[in-house]
């Protein structure tokens, strides 16, 4: 059977301050602005039609969207609503989208990157186990200045699944 989707086009995140946000992915990740769907000097899109449309409760007004380059891989949309109550973001064990990965090739370097645009290291890298263990594979969590988790993961080793099955994770291209 032929898949019908084709892969990730990119991943939305709702920001309390998209300002602060756009400087996180900016400067602590390497994202590049593309364009803004909506500004803040444009009308919301708000009304019943846009609270069915998206599943928000009433009287939501969504007042900003920008999209995000990432080098490979899907795109970051970010979001900044207003008038509604808002939740804090999903943390790891919550139900749901919960955290986006981002694969990088020097995980101290996007650590560095990340903390010094307002990211919080949770901890330090871990290597990874089991079916994705070999030399340098390793993850950490980061938790930008706007909720939401990040894992940053490099595997540049074999791992042992791969032994198993001829089918393979995505990898970005080196850059």
């Amino acid at each position: 059977m032929r898949p019908i989707a084709r892969g990730i086009d990119h991943i939305g995140l709702t920001v309390p301050d998209i300002e602060e946000a756009e400087l996180f992915l900016v400067r602590g990740l390497g994202a590049e602005f593309i364009y803004e769907t909506l500004n803040a000097k444009q009308p919301p899109f708000k009304g019943p039609e846009t609270e069915i449309a998206i599943g928000l409760p009433p009287g939501s007004a969504v007042s900003v969207i920008r999209m995000y380059r990432m080098q490979n891989g899907p795109g970051i949309e970010l979001f900044q609503y207003t008038h509604c109550e808002q939740r804090p973001a999903a943390r790891c064990c919550d139900h749901g989208w919960q955290h986006v990965a981002l694969y990088v090739d020097d995980m101290q370097l996007a650590i560095n990157r990340a903390v010094a645009a307002g990211g919080e290291l949770l901890a330090p890298p871990w290597d990874l186990t089991r079916a994705e263990s070999g030399a340098g594979n390793r993850f950490c969590m980061i938790r930008t200045p706007f909720g939401a988790v990040i894992e940053l993961i490099t595997f540049p080793s074999p791992q042992p699944y791969e032994e198993e099955t001829e089918l393979r994770r995505w990898k970005p291209p080196a850059l």
